[in-house]
């Protein structure tokens, strides 16, 4: 018992590490023989190499079922959402304030509005071909370069008095401002039947209040495109790898009789036989709803 309890020094605890590294006698290595290390390094490799295979096998097998040009999930909305620019959101959705004698309060507007436009300029649409028919544009093969398919021209032009090329204030120093409304896309989505899509934009209470009481006049608005309509021919979309060249086409609503020094809803809805704007749960579904306030 006393040699069972017997401490061992630090040069024997050492000594024996060592012999356990490398056994002269038996010619071990940390308790295998180098013939046993071999055997058992080639059967994890081999192992490794199996499964590496089997993963590989997988991931190509998987690749197989993909279509690389239509997403197995798409959203499950039935219409896409609607976006605003200029787009400044405050505690609850999107709140666009401004004073009309204030240049400094508008021009982070109108800046941000360049800089959107920036991306339809007739240099960044070169790749993109004129578009007239008015109709759905199906392309059931690529004929486009580099396997694509061709995507219509959309330039800031088309917008012509909120294009910032005319009044690079977008009309926020007279108190009329313009704002880009735009659709999300969705993949082979149809907006509707035979007819354009448009945008209507309206006060919020014009709906709840007889236009008999004051300050319910309707809201005056000027869209570009002409009837702020997004042009069949833009349509579908046939996703980013087939169309990489595809912008978003826009409409442009110039407010020309907002209220002013007083906060006002304003909503701007798409009006398409397969375009719903009701959905509760989603305030952005086909339609867009901002607060503005104009002060003077």
């Amino acid at each position: 018992m006393a040699a069972l309890q017997e401490k061992k020094s630090c040069s024997q605890r050492m000594a024996e590490f060592r012999h356990y590294c490398w056994n002269p006698d038996t010619g071990q290595m940390l308790g295998r023989t180098p013939a046993r290390w071999l055997w058992i390094s080639l059967y994890y490799l081999a192992f490794y190499v199996v499964m590496t295979g089997l993963f590989a096998l997988c991931i190509y097998v998987l690749m197989q079922t993909i279509d690389p040009y239509t997403p197995d999930y798409q959203d499950q909305l039935k219409s896409p959402g609607v976006t605003l620019r200029p787009d400044v959101y405050g505690e609850r959705g999107l709140e666009i304030s401004y004073n009309v004698s204030d240049n400094s309060s508008w021009a982070g507007l109108t800046h941000a509005l360049h800089g959107f436009l920036a991306g339809y300029t007739p240099a960044s649409q070169q790749e993109s071909i004129n578009c007239t028919s008015q109709r759905y544009f199906f392309q059931n093969s690529f004929q486009a370069p580099n396997h694509t398919k061709f995507s219509c021209k959309f330039t800031a032009d088309m917008l012509r008095n909120c294009s910032g090329l005319e009044d690079p204030s977008f009309g926020f120093e007279e108190g009329k401002p313009c704002f880009i409304i735009k659709m999300n896309r969705i993949v082979k989505f149809l907006p509707s039947n035979d007819t354009a899509p448009r945008v209507d934009c309206a006060f919020h209470h014009e709906s709840r209040e007889p236009r008999s009481q004051p300050d319910t006049r309707p809201l005056q608005v000027e869209y570009y495109p002409a009837n702020g309509t997004f042009s069949l021919h833009y349509f579908p979309y046939y996703g980013k790898k087939a169309q990489p060249h595809y912008s978003n086409p826009l409409v442009a609503a110039k407010l020309l009789n907002v209220p002013k020094n007083q906060q006002v809803i304003i909503v701007c809805k798409i009006l398409a036989d397969h375009v719903t704007f009701d959905n509760p749960h989603d305030p952005y579904e086909g339609k867009v709803e901002f607060k503005l306030t104009i002060q003077k």
